[in-house]
């Protein structure tokens, strides 16, 4: 039996309901980045997590060269690790395409973290002799 000509077919409404989702997804990016963006291409990933393991690897290596790199160690370890968080933030979380107030929460928190754990260096180098860690004493050991 045919239907009639002014009722559609479910799979007719199918394809309505399809296109209307894709064009709330198109109309939610443009709205939250103000424009649409293309995504970066495979061989764009790919190059950056080439870059990644290099910068990881360079990571390990400050492991084996700690006395050769001496007192650069902990600056090039801060380094290599906000060079790291910037591009997993700003390509594999497609942070660059986002709106920059999600760029200043990131950048905020990495400011945070790093701020901690210098701070978190600094007591362990200004309160102890010598720059080492002071050795735990028990309490009776320390009233005497």
């Amino acid at each position: 039996m045919s239907e009639p000509l002014g009722e559609p077919t479910k799979q007719a409404e199918r394809l309505q309901e399809a296109a209307a989702a894709g064009a709330a997804a198109h109309s939610h990016e443009e709205t939250v980045t103000g424009t649409g963006h293309a995504h970066p291409s495979d061989r764009s990933y790919v190059g950056i997590a080439l870059i990644l393991a290099l910068i990881t690897g360079a990571e390990v290596a400050t492991f084996y060269l700690e006395d050769e790199l001496g007192s650069i160690l902990i600056p090039a370890l801060i380094v290599m690790m906000i060079v790291k968080f910037a591009m997993v933030a700003g390509w594999f979380m497609h942070l660059r395409f986002d709106s920059n107030i999600f760029t200043r929460l990131f950048v905020s928190g990495i400011v945070l973290a790093v701020a901690v754990y210098m701070g978190t260096l600094a007591a362990f180098e200004f309160f102890s002799k010598a720059g080492e860690p002071a050795p735990a004493r028990a309490v009776e050991e320390q009233t005497e």
